[in-house]
C-alpha cells in the first residue's frame, strides 16, 4: 500500500517498513524524527544494535554528551547504513534540456 505523508513523493511501505526509492526519501523520512522514534523506525532495518542504544542511552543520562548531538549522529548514521543497504542513489532531477524540451529564449 502507498501512504502520502508529508513528503515530496509517495513511500510505499512493506509490511513495518519503508520501502526508499532515493537517499532524499531517507533524509526526508528521518528529518522530524525525535530519539525514540528515531530507535523505533530504524529497528525493523536492523540499522543498530541493542548495545549501541544502552551506549547512547548512556552517554545521554551520565550527561556525557546532548540528546540532540547524538540524534544527529545517529541520523547520518541511519542513512549511510539504509543507503548502503538499499544501494541508494541521490534523487534524479529531470532538467527541460534531459526532458529534449527546447529552450524559448
Amino acid at each position: 500500500m502507498s501512504l502520502k505523508l508529508r513528503f515530496k513523493t509517495t513511500l510505499w511501505y512493506d509490511g513495518d517498513m519503508v520501502v526508499f526509492q532515493d537517499i532524499e526519501e531517507v533524509e526526508e523520512w528521518l528529518a522530524p524524527m525525535d530519539y525514540v522514534a528515531l530507535w523505533e523506525a530504524v529497528a525493523p532495518y536492523n540499522v543498530f544494535t541493542i548495545a549501541e542504544r544502552d551506549h547512547c542511552d548512556g552517554l545521554i543520562a551520565r550527561g556525557i554528551v546532548p540528546q540532540e548531538t547524538i540524534l544527529t549522529g545517529l541520523k547520518g548514521m541511519a542513512l549511510t547504513k539504509l543507503r548502503d543497504a538499499f544501494g541508494l542513489q541521490h534523487r534524479r532531477y529531470d532538467t527541460h534540456a534531459s526532458q529534449g524540451i527546447a529552450s524559448l529564449h
